[in-house]
């Protein structure tokens, strides 16, 4: 395979050129190497066409051109979970990128090499399907397995695909031959151009259907409500999509089928919140056990454990369960659980109570209030000892 050329390189511009250039460049470029204007070398000018169409998508796309300038031709093959998809740049083909420059001046129905990768004929990929789930905190922990409703397009089993109903089969379009395409003349600045547009009669298919299925009415496809199991990954989170291949439309012509997209939505925990594959949960501690310590028994997303809290622990103190969190989604291991402490003050004290209270807090001194004390010099220092 032929190493591709550099993107400014085949528009004829430096690399800092703005998008005003880009866009003349380009403009210079396809008026010269048009198939439709040079049909002595239409083979050549569609080759010609394929590289500058490809070039203009990605420079004129500014984060395209920002990932090919530090990356190369690399940068554009694709990575990651989405992936970059390689040269697409919104354009359903590249002629769409012509036409969208020149306002289509070339015939609405676009040029002769749009034809050739657009025709009715060629295999053809189904569309994808969406649908969501809701699912709950700990199956997002977990992974589970769920099995849901879907409606999508199946190729109708009673003509095979084929429109026609059993004993026929599509007949040759007469006016385009089976082509799906007629060639029309248009006069332009350049003078007599020549598009390719769909066949009318036929709607670009190359056939015609005389006696349709009864079932699909001659379209080759129909509707099917199925129930799919789908794996849901240990990590996923509230909002992510799962792909399941295969499950969406089927394709025409014997392309593939598309896929189904499943919206993944995850129900609030009482307790835990998660923060990325970590997990964060309050607990409520006493008075006295914030002072004196203890052992207390904490939640996790496997159970519960045992947390030691020291002595003269104070409110918002966080502590750290390693390893106790969420399991890294198509990774190994897991985040962690951290657990803050929070001291609850006791309310609804007794008389009795409260002079307790007040003879334990006669007790102390500045040695057990040492934030106290801390703050009390700072206010001294700021305004001066009275």
């Amino acid at each position: 395979m032929a190493e591709k050329r550099d993107y400014y390189e085949v528009l004829g511009i430096q690399k800092g050129a703005s998008e005003d250039e880009i866009k003349k460049a380009y403009r210079k470029m396809a008026r010269e190497n048009h198939p439709d204007l040079h049909p002595d070398k239409a083979d050549e000018c569609e080759e010609k066409m394929k590289e500058i169409n490809e070039a203009y998508a990605v420079l004129s796309d500014s984060e395209k051109r920002q990932r090919y300038d530090q990356f190369g031709h690399n940068g554009l093959d694709g990575g990651g979970m989405d992936g970059f998809g390689g040269f697409t740049g919104g354009y359903s083909d590249m002629s769409d990128i012509f036409e969208s420059v020149f306002g289509g001046i070339f015939g609405g129905g676009g040029s002769s090499f749009r034809s050739s990768s657009n025709s009715a004929n060629a295999p053809r990929r189904g569309k994808d399907i969406v649908t969501s789930v809701n699912i709950s905190f700990m199956d997002a922990c977990k992974g589970t397995s769920q099995e849901i409703q879907i409606s999508h397009q199946e190729k109708c089993t009673d003509c095979s695909g084929t429109g026609s109903a059993a004993g026929s089969s599509p007949e040759t379009c007469p006016n385009c031959h089976g082509s799906g395409v007629i060639r029309v003349t248009q006069q332009s600045m350049f003078g007599a151009i020549s598009s390719q547009r769909p066949c009318p009669q036929c709607s670009g298919k190359g056939t015609i259907i005389k006696n349709p299925c009864s079932k699909c009415r001659g379209v080759g496809r129909v509707r099917v409500q199925k129930k799919v199991s789908i794996n849901i990954p240990a990590g996923i989170d509230d909002g992510q999509t799962l792909r399941v291949a295969n499950e969406g439309d089927c394709g025409t012509n014997g392309g593939p089928n598309g896929n189904l997209n499943v919206n993944v939505s995850v129900r609030p925990h009482p307790i835990f919140v998660r923060n990325g594959f970590d997990v964060n949960c309050d607990i409520p501690i006493t008075f006295t056990q914030a002072v004196l310590g203890d052992e207390i028994t904490v939640p996790t997303i496997d159970g519960n454990v045992n947390l030691t809290v020291p002595k003269g622990t104070q409110t918002g103190t966080k502590q750290r369960l390693k390893g106790k969190g969420i399991q890294r989604l198509q990774r190994d291991g897991r985040g962690d659980q951290y657990v803050r402490l929070n001291v609850e003050v006791p309310k609804n004290l007794t008389k009795k109570q409260e002079e307790l209270l007040k003879a334990f807090e006669d007790s102390l001194g500045e040695k057990n209030y040492t934030k106290r004390k801390t703050f009390k010099d700072r206010l001294s220092d700021l305004f001066g000892r009275g």
